[in-house]
């Protein structure tokens, strides 16, 4: 995992949560629709504050991997609670690059934005291995 360019990028952001966030949430109820009734009943501020704050935690995480490990297991688990399915994690994931490349600009570069995939590929293996589903939605097809 490129840790460097990871924070770097990230490090970018740190001062634009507002319009990262307002991208990110616009953006994902937009292209997903889907989506829309997991935050029928959440006050939007807090859940964009939410997420800026999984991210920061993440990226400031990334050179301690058992507190990362645990913290995102952790996250998993509380997902399952809000309906969050497997498949919403794809959902997330290409939303958060959209993002990212929306806000980095010219600092999207194509080795920027595979770290950020490798990096959210983790990330979803560990929430998900957090989350306890049910047999038949992990393997809907057995």
């Amino acid at each position: 995992m490129n840790i460097e360019l990871l924070e770097s990028s990230f490090g970018q952001l740190k001062n634009r949560e507002a319009e990262f966030t307002a991208y990110f949430y616009t953006n994902l109820l937009t292209d997903y629709p889907e989506v829309q009734p997991l935050f029928a009943n959440t006050h939007m501020k807090e859940q964009q504050q939410k997420l800026f704050q999984s991210l920061v935690l993440v990226v400031d995480s990334l050179r301690q991997p058992d507190v990362l490990t645990s913290a995102l297991k952790g996250l998993g688990t509380r997902h399952v609670k809000y309906g969050v399915l497997p498949e919403h994690y794809p959902m997330v994931g290409g939303t958060l690059l959209k993002v990212f490349s929306i806000c980095l600009k010219e600092a999207w570069t194509l080795n920027t934005e595979l770290a950020w995939i490798e990096a959210y590929g983790a990330i979803a293996q560990l929430m998900l291995d957090g989350a306890e589903y049910p047999p038949e939605i992990l393997n809907p097809h057995n």
